[in-house]
């Protein structure tokens, strides 16, 4: 009983926060909204019973990634949005119909599975994943993701530098 009301109470904070990236005007407040989202997303995991990617979700996402992005937002100096009070009326009610469009999609497909839990991919354990991410295999992937985070790092300063 107790771990369905905290299930719920995080998917609730998950929702209002995913709400909150896409509604604040300030890019910095949205960012934040994110982290929120990320670390809720971590006590679902860690509900679920995987350690491993609950921890993964809050030293990798919230953590290295938020920064990144955080520095990014203020070293370009990004302002507030602002739009007039008509503008995007159109944009609104197609977002609202795809919601509802994939609000009846997940009605169906629960419908459809009766009510059965859906089987985790997250099921292994943690020294078989950490066996399976540091095999040889995906060295190449680790670097290549090092190699783009440099770029985007390197853009975001030349971005942000001034002209004389």
């Amino acid at each position: 009983m107790l771990d369905a009301i905290v299930f719920y109470g995080l998917a609730a904070l998950v929702l209002a926060s995913a709400v909150g990236v896409v509604a604040q005007k300030n890019p910095t407040y949205s960012a934040f909204s994110l982290i929120v989202t990320l670390c809720s997303l971590s006590g679902i995991y860690g509900l679920l019973g995987s350690p491993f990617i609950a921890v993964l979700q809050i030293v990798v996402y919230a953590g290295a990634i938020m920064v990144l992005f955080l520095f990014v937002i203020m070293l370009l100096r990004v302002k507030q949005e602002d739009h007039p009070a008509r503008e995007g009326r159109l944009l609104k009610g197609v977002a609202f119909g795809l919601g509802l469009l994939l609000a009846l999609q997940m009605t169906v497909v629960l419908a459809a599975r009766g009510g059965t839990p859906i089987p985790s991919i997250y099921e292994a354990s943690t020294p078989a994943v950490a066996r399976l991410l540091f095999a040889p295999r995906f060295l190449y992937v680790f670097e290549a993701t090092s190699i783009l985070i440099l770029a985007a790092l390197v853009g975001a300063v030349a971005l942000a530098k001034k002209e004389p």
